[in-house]
């Protein structure tokens, strides 16, 4: 079966999840956050994805700016930083606007000149995702932008995945799901799409009963793999 649809991940994916914290280390007067900005991005990540699944879990479900906010609090308390209110506000405004990794816009570019139809599925709200979308000027290139909100569970729950089918109505085995997320790509595996780990941190194999197809470093060899499908 030939891929038509391309679907990608959002956070950490597309977009760099690093560069918030990452960008206000690097402002004046912010040297007791540059020296551990490294572990609370980490942390806030870390803190953010374990949020999603718990909530899952016990069904009670909040947006992803919700988790977003309180795992950020988590990671500030963490390393000490918890009382600085202009710090929190810094970080979570720039958190709206994420870069793109540098070969997102030809990537994309080149999957729709291929004819693909492209989309985001993400556990991100309509509104962070309209933000870092417009904010990386990639909006152009994309046919959706679908966010877990329209069935009010995240990721890996197997209702998000039928998203991609009720918006693009094509069969499972027509998709490409593309993430940056070990658990992510793995679950999507299992659901039956065909599917890209981004292994941008060489990390191992989530032990998961589905496995990747494909691993990567990067995404540059997405409309590729497309061409040969």
């Amino acid at each position: 079966m030939t891929i038509s649809t391309v679907v990608f991940d959002a956070y950490g994916t597309l977009f760099d999840v690093s560069a918030a914290a990452r960008a206000v280390a690097s402002e004046p007067g912010r040297d007791g956050f540059a020296a551990v900005w490294p572990e609370v991005s980490a942390h806030w990540r870390a803190k953010q994805l374990q949020y999603t699944w718990l909530r899952a879990v016990t069904g009670e479900h909040a947006d992803f700016w919700t988790v977003t906010q309180d795992g950020l609090d988590w990671a500030l308390e963490a390393v000490g930083q918890a009382g600085d209110a202009g710090l929190r506000e810094a970080l979570l405004g720039l958190y709206w606007k994420l870069a793109a990794y540098p070969e997102v816009p030809a990537m994309l570019a080149a999957l729709k000149a291929a004819g693909a139809d492209t989309a985001i599925l993400s556990n991100g709200s309509p509104e962070m995702l309209a933000g870092a979308v417009d904010s990386a000027g990639i909006g152009g290139d994309l046919d959706a932008v679908l966010s877990v909100e329209a069935v009010g569970i995240f990721k890996p729950a197997p209702q998000v995945y039928d998203m991609v089918g009720d918006r693009f109505g094509v069969g499972r085995d027509a998709v490409l799901f593309v993430s940056s997320n070990g658990w992510d790509a793995a679950s999507a595996a299992s659901y039956g799409f065909r599917t890209l780990w981004v292994n941008r941190a060489d990390e191992p194999v989530d032990r998961l009963p589905g496995r990747p197809d494909r691993i990567a470093r990067d995404l540059t060899g997405v409309p590729g793999l497309v061409a040969a499908s």
